[in-house]
């Protein structure tokens, strides 16, 4: 078979989505299957089955990144695909798993017509890339890349209060291989949109040729509960009442900057969360993105001097803990091209575009040309039990797919 008319199994690749989907999942359609946890586990030994089923040569690193590796005809640097597949809490069922999912779906397609690559291809998927469970996101590709020690990601704590070492112990996905022991020659990440571009405009595929930078903290503001009849508003240390002038903030630099630049308050506890008692704490996250470092720089001032003129008029303390903190990133331009040609030559109207999540492509990035290919979200829907792809477009991807790992994998 000609190469070029290769196609994965569209049927097969949905199968596997279902099946995947019925670990972790919850009420109205929602899949939870949080890092580290006995869902995860279960995930991880059903994929890990899936990439012996078709012949990879599977290996686990210090941080639970799992890798399925196919032989080329050298042993040149391989080729690598692949995402995550743990969930936000009330995920959908493809975030992150279309793109390892896909990746094998390419290997079986490969195998069926007989081909091997000159280069090795691999298929991973990272640990904790959410961070819905414990901070950083995209913990384990961070981790890969070496921007984040064994000993820093094992002493992470959950939200829950876990200890990343010990619940990775406990499900049994500690390996021996050093983080960033495998360095490909190129990586490609599929992965549907979780924004509403594509599907406005009636597009089949992204070409993304870049990734927003992300500024994550979480803050603690310090009042003093005291009796919401008697007590003067002159008077009070609110930290309920801080919180919100910091999320109205929070919209209103966004606002200001214009462009690319966004800002979401996603948490807000307050203690002692009663409706006849002025808040005495508040805890609060933000999260701030640009695409533009300069400018996201600008945010994080801006929103600090807001931080700062609040703490003084309304008489709290607020103190900032950064969570996490990454640069934008421009994929590399030649792997993006590949993916335009490849998606014009398979009949799929295509655009370039930025990516407003953080994937593990921008940490792989770090250390060999990447890009990410994008299919539609229909509404836009993602982290939401609704999230939705059409079988269709989702097969157009991993066939795009399909094609730039047989490219890249033939490059001297």
């Amino acid at each position: 078979m000609n190469p070029s008319n290769l196609r994965v199994d569209r049927d097969a690749l949905m199968a596997r989505l279902e099946a995947l989907a019925q670990i972790g999942a919850a009420e109205n359609g929602a899949c939870c299957r949080l890092a580290l946890s006995d869902d995860d586990k279960a995930g991880r030994d059903v994929v890990v089955s899936w990439m012996r089923e078709h012949g990879l040569e599977v290996s686990v690193d210090a941080v639970g990144n799992v890798f399925g590796m196919r032989a080329g005809r050298t042993d040149g640097k391989p080729v690598m695909t692949g995402s995550h597949i743990d969930t936000v809490r009330t995920g959908g069922r493809y975030d992150g798993n279309y793109g390892v999912l896909a990746g094998l779906e390419v290997v079986r397609a490969l195998d069926r017509a007989g081909i091997v690559t000159s280069r090795p291809l691999c298929v991973a998927f990272f640990t904790n890339e959410e961070g819905a469970r414990f901070a950083p996101d995209m913990l384990g590709s961070l981790a890969h890349v070496g921007g984040l020690s064994v000993g820093e990601a094992r002493a992470t704590r959950a939200i829950d209060g876990a200890e990343f070492g010990a619940e990775l112990d406990r499900i049994g996905y500690a390996g021996d291989m050093a983080p960033g022991t495998i360095v490909p020659h190129a990586f490609v990440e599929l992965h549907i949109e979780q924004g509403p571009v594509l599907d406005a405009e009636g597009i089949t595929i992204g070409a993304v040729e870049d990734l927003q930078g992300i500024s994550w903290q979480e803050l603690t503001i310090t009042g003093q509960s005291n009796h919401a009849g008697t007590t003067p508003m002159r008077l009070r240390r609110d930290a309920g009442f801080a919180a919100a002038m910091l999320a109205a903030k929070v919209r209103i630099i966004a606002r200001d900057l214009g462009g690319a630049q966004v800002g979401t308050v996603g948490k807000i506890d307050l203690h002692p969360n009663l409706i006849n008692v002025i808040a005495a704490r508040a805890t609060m996250t933000v999260d701030l993105r640009n695409t533009d470092e300069t400018i996201l720089r600008e945010a994080e001032r801006l929103f600090a001097e807001s931080c700062d003129a609040v703490a003084r008029v309304e008489n709290v303390e607020i103190t900032a803990r950064r969570l996490a903190r990454f640069e934008p990133v421009a994929f590399d331009q030649g792997v993006v091209r590949l993916i335009e040609e490849i998606a014009g030559g398979l009949g799929h109207s295509c655009r370039r575009m930025t990516s407003g999540a953080g994937h593990d492509a921008q940490m792989m990035a770090r250390i060999c040309p990447t890009a990410m290919i994008f299919v539609p979200s229909v509404r836009g829907i993602s982290h939401n039990p609704a999230e939705h792809t059409d079988p269709a477009d989702l097969g157009a991807g991993a066939d795009v797919l399909l094609q730039a790992l047989l490219r890249l994998a033939e490059q001297e």
